[in-house]
Formats: structure tokens, sequence, C-alpha cells
């Protein structure tokens, strides 16, 4: 059995409030960045070491434990993305930040 076929080898990956927000701002190029990257977790989970600047953040103020980031847009101005694990055992992950490097929480 294939892992579409089983369900429960898919991640639950939701957006926190302010990361929907977020993504309604990002240029359409970034945008479908996402969605790759949103089916990667999905389907692949959390660790990402395939995407640019993959790695895992250090928890403090604005950052969860067991967050990750990577870059979905090089250059200038850079996307990045970040992530955590909500639950491992049910497989659930949000999304907390999609936007400039500039602005992000690490």
């Amino acid at each position: 059995m294939s892992e579409l076929e089983n369900p429960q080898e898919i991640w639950d990956v939701r957006f926190a409030s302010a990361a929907k927000k977020q993504k309604k701002k990002i240029p359409q190029e970034v945008s479908e960045q996402l969605i790759s990257l949103l089916w990667d977790l999905e389907h692949h989970g959390p660790t990402q070491p395939e995407w640019s600047h993959y790695g895992p953040l250090k928890k403090g103020p604005g950052i969860p434990a067991d967050a990750y980031h990577c870059h979905i847009k090089s250059g200038r101005p850079t996307y990045v993305v970040c992530w955590y694990i909500v639950n491992k055992q049910n497989k659930r992950m949000e999304i907390f930040y999609v936007g400039t490097h500039e602005n992000s929480p690490y």
C-alpha cells in the first residue's frame, strides 16, 4: 500500500491564522513554491532537507518547540516558511510564518 492509499501516512498541515493572512500577500510565483512545500510536508513530514536553507529553529519568543524553516524563494526579497510539529503521534503540523526573511520571527 502506498502513502497516498494510507491516510495515516499523510501529515495534517494547517496554517496559523497569521500565516493564512501572510500567504494572501505573497506573489504568485512564491505561492506556487508554498504549494509545493505544503505537498512535501504532507507527504514526507516535517524534515525537508531538499529545500533551500532548511533547518530547525531554536525555541524562543515566537518560536515553538520542534520548529523548522526553509526558503521558498531566494534573492531579494527571500521568502521563508516556518512550521512546527503540533503532535507527532497524530502527524499534525502548523505553518506559523510565511513571508520575507527580513520579517521572519527568527
